[in-house]
Parts: C-alpha cells; structure tokens; sequence
C-alpha cells in the first residue's frame, strides 16, 4: 500500500498560477505540495519557440522576485528561466511528471491520487489553466499524425503544405512564420475576417499577406475531413479538396473538464461552462477547495490572464490562514 504523504495544502498545476499560490502559502506559514502532470510551468513551454508575451514583465512578476527580460516584453525562453528562478527562490516543493487521477473527501480534508503517489491535505487548489485541452475539430482523419493542435517551430514544415486552421493569435502568428520561413500556407476560417482581438502589430501583416494572395485564406469555411494527402473543406460554395502535408488546428483551448469532473467539481454542460465557484473567495461548492488563474474562466479563455489573477494566491491564503487559526 502506497504511504500517504501529508501536507497543508494540495495544488493541482505547475503553471504560473500553481507557483503564485505556492508562495502565497509558504508566506502564510502554509506547507503546499505542487502536483504537476507535465514539466514546470507545461503551458508555457508549449508556446511557440519564438513567442513574445503580450504583456511586460513587470506585470507577469510574482512573489518579489523581479523578472528580467532583455526587451520590454518578454519570450518565451525568459519565461521559462523566470519560473525555474522562482521555484528556486522560494524553495517550492513541486512534484513534476505526477498526473491527478482522483480525490475524494477524507478524515476532514481530501485524498488525491496520482500517478505516482497518494497526498492528504485539508485544502486544495485547481490551478489547471486551460492550454492543455485543445477544442478539437471533430472530423474524420483528426487523428492522423499529420495533425497538430500546437505550434512550436516552423522548422519542420519547410516546403510543405500546411492548412492552418482559425482567425485568432495563434492561427496568425503561426500562418505568418510559416510562410517567412518556406511553407506554402492556406488557412481555412470559420469567420468571416481575422478576428478583431489579434494582437495590433500582427493583424495588418496576415490581412495584407491574405490580400496580396501571399496567404490564400478561404473565409466562412470549416474542416470536414483530412486525409493523408488532403484536406476537404465546406465553405459558401459547397466541398472541396486542397493538397495537403500538415493541419495546425489553432481552435483555442478549454479548461480540462475531465479533470474537473474527476475531482467532483461541478461545471455547466453548456454556455460558458465556469465552473462553480465564489468569485469573491474562488472558493468551489466543495469546502476548502478552491480555483486559481484562468481556470475560473471557463470557456472564456481571454477573461483571466497572469497579470489580473496574481492577487489570487494572496486571497486563498488569507482564507486559509484564518481558518487554520479557528
């Protein structure tokens, strides 16, 4: 029988999130285990290589540790030695490569399980973000291996064809790379234009490279099938085929409701889906257990980001704190 190992808080996710919770808690006297399926900060290590942060490094810091990047917005790489900075600052106990399968209430507090152990603790936090459940296309052939819902490098799609599917920041800025870099790119959009909340400095580039015909892009068209050579697409003039050697589906993603479920959070099955919670204490039906960052969101994918949830390790431990003292 695996031994249960003790503590005074469980946090479900190794984001930026999880770590901010993390040290709220050690500043609150809190000993907090950080559950984490994937690598540190997993979300953004999926970003694309070259990615640059919308926001500026002073609104991503966290726990008094400055973050130092060489511009005023900073990339991806500099994220990445920012968290592992911070995790080593503050000397935060996180467990990677360690999936949460379960938790169950147990002697006052919650049992979780994972793939590697079992943990007991009378709190929990959800901090899972969102990047990691990709909203799928639904279409025969998604699961061929030519198929990608993330984009990191444009290296290996040099000198192909590559249908690049959505109208939003990703789909963008994945299109245009793409094709400064060799690949001969079609994007098929669900819409009727590029959507209006792609970043500034990127939508003039993918309007004028789609009008120059640099980037043919097919509008009010969706996917209804892929197959290893080709794609089929509908759009206002019925069906039709495209030669094809890569699909980047950049659809958006959604929190891990899954998981949620596992847990025993309750979630809408339609509109929004937010899962149920206090947005005063983000505290869940569920006693003691709470949501953290933009998993509070829902579906609304663009509600919560690093800078606007950074209070909210603060206010879970507050919480936590005072109880811990009745």
């Amino acid at each position: 029988m695996k031994r249960i190992t003790m503590t005074d808080l469980i946090i479900i996710g190794g984001g930026p999130s999880g770590l901010n919770v993390a040290i709220s808690a050690k500043k609150a006297g809190l000993k907090a285990i950080v559950l984490e399926k994937g690598v540190l900060v997993n979300s953004i290590y999926d970003f694309p290589v070259n990615m640059t942060f919308f926001s500026t490094s002073r609104l991503l810091e966290i726990g008094q540790v400055p973050f130092i990047s060489h511009g005023d917005k900073p990339t991806r790489m500099e994220a990445l030695e920012y968290y592992r900075r911070l995790k080593e600052v503050w000397g935060l106990e996180v467990r990677l490569y360690e999936a949460v399968l379960s938790m169950v209430p147990a002697d006052g507090g919650y049992r979780v399980t994972t793939s590697k152990g079992i943990y007991h603790a009378p709190a929990v936090v959800v901090a899972t973000g969102f990047y990691d459940t990709p909203n799928l296309l639904e279409v025969p052939g998604e699961d061929l291996p030519k198929v990608r819902h993330y984009y990191s490098d444009p290296h290996p799609y040099i000198d192909q064809d590559v249908l690049v599917v959505g109208a939003r920041n990703s789909a963008c800025d994945a299109a245009l790379e793409l094709y400064s870099k060799g690949a001969r790119v079609t994007m098929a959009i669900r819409s009727g234009d590029i959507h209006e909340n792609v970043k500034y400095w990127i939508r003039p580039n993918i309007v004028n490279r789609i009008k120059e015909g640099s980037i043919p892009a097919y509008f009010n068209t969706r996917v209804t099938g892929i197959f290893p050579d080709e794609v089929e697409l509908e759009g206002p003039e019925g069906t039709f085929r495209l030669k094809n050697d890569f699909v980047l589906a950049m659809t958006g993603y959604q929190p891990n409701y899954a998981l949620l479920e596992r847990l025993g959070l309750p979630c809408p099955s339609g509109g929004d889906r937010i899962p149920e919670h206090d947005p005063a204490t983000l505290e869940t039906s569920l006693p003691n257990v709470f949501l953290s960052g933009v998993v509070c969101g829902g579906m609304l994918t663009n509600r919560y980001f690093i800078e606007n949830t950074r209070d909210h390790g603060d206010r879970i431990a507050e919480i936590l704190g005072k109880r811990k003292q009745t």
